[in-house]
């Protein structure tokens, strides 16, 4: 009899608790706290699977992620395009301003040409009919009634004539009173004068006429020289 109660015994002991007590569940979370952190650790177990975690990339799954970074890859591409497009437009906008400049200027320069060469070949015809008047004003009070009239009409047809010349931008060269200059002025004539100055404009014997900055035909005119000291 002493021999049994000295065996090891195979019953498996049983503990019951009341309801009130907490203790096993506690020791359960415990356990399942250590389970996750140790699961964590060896990577098994990821913890921003969780919904609670869905900030950044690595949350979302392959085809979500491979369709997020082709979007990114699209948006650049569009970028770089639209940037692209608004300089070929600048581009464009640019030589589109530069060829109206040009065409304008050109359509100027021409007109001017054109303008230029018709009034140089109307001024030998402005001289003479300038010559005529002057010729006839002088016998202006010998001659008939009917005779003034008809040369008041002439002196009405010159200053039509001058009239469509300046519309056309032929201007006049100041001659008399002014400094002689070479580049709008001819010198035909020099004479001593105790009026002018010397190198000054006395008399205009044909008028030059410009257009704009272009010189159509120079004043032909007589320049004051300086007196000699024997004068």
């Amino acid at each position: 009899m002493s021999s049994d109660r000295n065996k090891p015994s195979n019953n498996i002991p049983i503990r019951f608790f009341d309801g009130d007590d907490s203790e096993p569940d506690s020791q359960d979370d415990n356990m399942d706290e250590e389970l996750v952190s140790d699961s964590a650790a060896t990577g098994e177990i990821d913890p921003t699977d969780n919904a609670e975690y869905p900030a950044n990339d690595s949350a979302l799954g392959g085809p979500e992620l491979a369709e997020l970074i082709a979007s990114r890859a699209e948006l650049k591409r569009l970028q770089a395009a639209l940037a692209e497009a608004r300089e070929a437009v600048a581009r464009r906008q640019a030589d589109f301003e530069n060829y109206r400049k040009r065409i304008e200027r050109e359509r100027g320069e021409a007109h001017a040409r054109i303008v230029a060469d018709a009034a140089r070949k109307l001024l030998p015809v402005v001289d003479n009919l300038a010559r005529a008047l002057d010729a006839e004003r002088s016998l202006e009070a010998s001659e008939s009634k009917e005779f003034k009239h008809f040369l008041h009409g002439v002196e009405l047809i010159s200053k039509q004539l001058n009239d469509v010349l300046e519309s056309f931008g032929v201007q006049p060269i100041p001659a008399v009173g002014e400094r002689f200059d070479p580049h709008i002025h001819e010198a035909v004539v020099t004479e001593p004068s105790d009026k002018y100055e010397p190198d000054t404009v006395t008399e205009e014997l044909a008028r030059g006429y410009r257009i704009g900055d272009r010189l159509l035909r120079p004043s032909m005119v007589k320049v004051a020289a300086r007196q000699s000291d024997d004068e």
